[in-house]
């Protein structure tokens, strides 16, 4: 399914608290976004808007052309999950979460939320109150997938859920979204266990768009020197290095930045290892820019 969502000088307010400040960016699907940002980053001021939970203070957020907010003909396209406690009364059955989200979701798939109940070990019978905060983590997530909306948005959803539990998650949303193509938008503190799964990175830092790219390009922007620590003092010298690690003379030197051919050709002469940066220690960089002051 493919959409647009273009948002223009978005603000929004909570009383004398501004936590967005002039956001704009425009994204076309089908896709999966990460929407990354320290606490307090504005994460959640964010996906709330674009889901019309809330109203924006001032700018504009726009699917396909039209608003969001109090639009019924959008709102029906969307569907924004955070914990299952958010989504349903406590004292439901799982089989009438179900059953709500059938009726308002025009693309629900009942027989894959009945699969994907199975593959979290939730009762269709049980009470929302006898569920673990994991297993109504996961309830979130079968809701958030089956509802085949085209704009779908997760925000922190495996709160609670084990490791084995994430990636099911993680699994199951990869092969929905090859076999039914749509726009995802996923907020997680969990950069790098989520980052394979990420086409595109918007990364907020105090309420402002700090990155909106292709996560590759994003990637690109550093490397990970590895080798004698002699040898990577030299590859790196002149460099912004933003972060290293030592075991007896190895050291990795983590750096923001290019290898020029003339050092990369160095490393390889010496036997350093250079390899892709990972997206979290970037992300601790391009939002840390205070605590390195």
């Amino acid at each position: 399914m493919t959409l647009t969502v273009e948002v223009a000088g978005l603000g929004l307010r909570y009383g004398a608290t501004t936590a967005l400040r002039d956001i704009g960016f425009r994204l076309t699907g089908p896709g999966i976004c990460g929407v990354l940002g320290r606490n307090g980053s504005g994460k959640t001021s964010l996906l709330s808007v674009l889901a019309a939970f809330r109203r924006p203070s001032e700018g504009t957020v726009l699917l396909d052309g039209e608003p969001v907010f109090e639009n019924p003909r959008n709102t029906r396209r969307i569907c924004l999950i955070r914990e299952a406690g958010d989504t349903v009364e406590s004292g439901d059955r799982v089989g009438g979460a179900l059953d709500l989200a059938a009726e308002l979701r025009q693309d629900w798939d009942q027989e894959y939320a009945e699969e994907l109940l199975a593959k979290f070990r939730i009762g269709p019978k049980q009470r929302l109150s006898e569920l673990s905060r994991g297993r109504r983590s996961a309830l979130g997530v079968v809701l958030g997938l089956a509802s085949r909306a085209p704009l779908t948005i997760f925000d922190e959803t495996y709160l609670g859920m084990d490791a084995p539990a994430r990636m099911t998650f993680y699994d199951e949303l990869l092969a929905d979204h090859i076999a039914h193509p749509r726009t995802f938008l996923l907020a997680s503190h969990l950069i790098d266990e989520m980052a394979p799964l990420l086409e595109r990175v918007l990364l907020l830092d105090n309420g402002r768009l700090a990155v909106f790219e292709e996560a590759e390009d994003l990637r690109s922007r550093g490397v990970s020197v590895t080798g004698d620590e002699d040898a990577v003092a030299q590859i790196v010298a002149g460099l912004e290095v933003i972060g290293e690690r030592r075991l007896g003379r190895t050291r990795q030197a983590v750096v923001y930045g290019e290898l020029d051919a003339d050092r990369r050709a160095a490393a390889e002469v010496a036997g350093v290892e250079v390899g892709p940066l990972s997206l979290q220690e970037l992300i601790v960089h391009l939002t840390g820019a205070e605590e390195r002051a």
